[in-house]
C-alpha cells in the first residue's frame, strides 16, 4: 500500500505546561500528514473539491501514546494506506522520533460527494483505488514549512 512521510519540528505551544506534548496535537498532525499524503497522490483535498466535488470528512480517528514528546524534539509521521474499502480509506499513522516510536493512530475519512442536495458518501472510483493501492513510499522533505505548524 501506498506510504508518506513528514518531519515536524516540537514547538513551545505544542507542549503543556510539564514540557510535554499536549496529546491533541497528534491528531493535528495525523490531520496534517494525512493532507500531505493525498497531496503526494495528486489528489490534493482542495483540487478534489473543486474538480470532482469530492471531500474527505474524517469519521473516525484513534491515537496510543507510548512515549513522551518535548520541545525542539523532530518527528516523523509514517503515514500509510491500510485500507481502501468502497466508499473509505484508512490512513494509519506512526510517530518517530529518530527510531523510536513515540505512537501511533488511525484516521477513517470517507469519500463523499459534495453538491447542491447536501452530502452523500459514493464509491471510490476503480483508478483512485488503484492510486492508494499502489506499492510507492514518498518523502515530504524537499521544503518543510510543516516544521511550523
Amino acid at each position: 500500500m501506498r506510504s508518506n512521510e513528514l518531519d515536524f519540528l516540537i514547538n513551545w505551544g505544542d507542549t503543556d505546561m510539564a514540557g510535554i506534548v499536549y496529546y491533541p496535537n497528534y491528531f493535528k498532525w495525523f490531520d496534517i500528514a494525512g493532507h500531505q499524503f493525498f497531496r503526494s497522490c495528486n489528489l490534493s483535498p482542495l483540487s478534489l473539491e473543486k474538480e470532482r466535488g469530492i471531500i474527505l470528512p474524517m469519521i473516525d480517528a484513534r491515537c496510543t501514546f507510548e512515549k513522551p514528546l518535548f520541545y525542539d524534539d523532530i518527528i516523523t509521521v509514517y503515514t500509510t494506506v491500510k485500507e481502501v474499502n468502497n466508499k473509505t480509506i484508512e490512513l494509519n499513522h506512526e510517530i518517530f522520533r529518530q527510531k523510536e516510536r513515540t505512537g501511533s493512530g488511525y484516521e477513517l475519512r470517507g469519500w463523499v460527494e459534495k453538491g447542491e442536495g447536501g452530502i452523500k458518501a459514493v464509491s471510490i472510483p476503480k483508478d483512485i483505488r488503484a492510486l492508494l493501492e499502489e506499492d510507492l513510499h514518498t518523502t515530504a522533505q524537499e521544503v518543510k514549512p510543516q516544521y511550523n505548524a
